[in-house]
């Protein structure tokens, strides 16, 4: 397979679990965000909206406690693994999230991938503002964004490969040729080239060699 550009997804993809919920988890409110949350991914709920919706039931939360609670963020099993025969075949491998900076920046350079987009809360006297800005707040996002990084790199879906788990990530899903759902919601699963349910990265490489 002839691929120079890798995308993932961040939350339940590279990262096992969800930003938000580690925020609302802090907060004790991690059973109504998580709700929203599930909404959202299964496309049930506009992406912008629930984004909108969740980041304001964070109004208030100190931002050393939001930085605390994202950082260290676990990956999922086999992303390393995976990363590593990617980048060491001259493939550039990048991270669209519905999530947020703080904890996408951090394992993106864990990961040595080559570039990421997220989202960025809003806060003021050194507290969340319940407002959210950024890259990936709208449905279609991961698709426009991909779109211009392939214009970038000179190159088309034919030698581009998408991974992703939610509703958000089908915009992206249609300029890649090779797309995979992984342990993905159904409202994913028929845009997908491929398909894996088994929680862990490192199984795509069977697809990608």
């Amino acid at each position: 397979m002839d691929l120079k550009l890798a995308v993932f997804d961040f939350d339940s993809t590279l990262m096992d679990g969800e930003s938000i919920g580690f925020l609302a988890k802090k907060m004790g409110i991690e059973d109504e965000v998580g709700e929203i949350t599930k909404k959202a991914m299964a496309g049930e709920m506009d992406f912008f909206e629930a984004l909108k919706k969740r980041v304001a039931l964070l109004k208030g939360m100190p931002v050393k406690e939001a930085k605390e609670a994202l950082s260290n963020l676990p990956l999922i099993n086999g992303a390393n693994k995976l990363i590593d025969f990617l980048k060491k075949r001259g493939i550039r491998c990048v991270c669209f999230s519905g999530g947020f900076m703080w904890g996408v920046e951090s394992v993106s350079k864990t990961l040595g991938l080559d570039a990421y987009f997220a989202n960025i809360l809003h806060h003021k006297n050194d507290m969340l503002s319940g407002e959210v800005g950024g890259y990936m707040m709208f449905n279609d996002s991961k698709g426009v964004m991909l779109k211009q990084i392939q214009a970038l790199m000179g190159i088309d879906e034919e030698v581009t490969l998408c991974v992703g788990d939610g509703a958000n990530d089908i915009s992206m899903f249609e300029y890649a040729k090779y797309c995979v759902a992984f342990c993905a919601k159904d409202i994913l699963k028929p845009y997908a080239s491929h398909i894996v349910d088994t929680k862990d990265l490192s199984q795509i490489i069977k697809i990608v060699q």
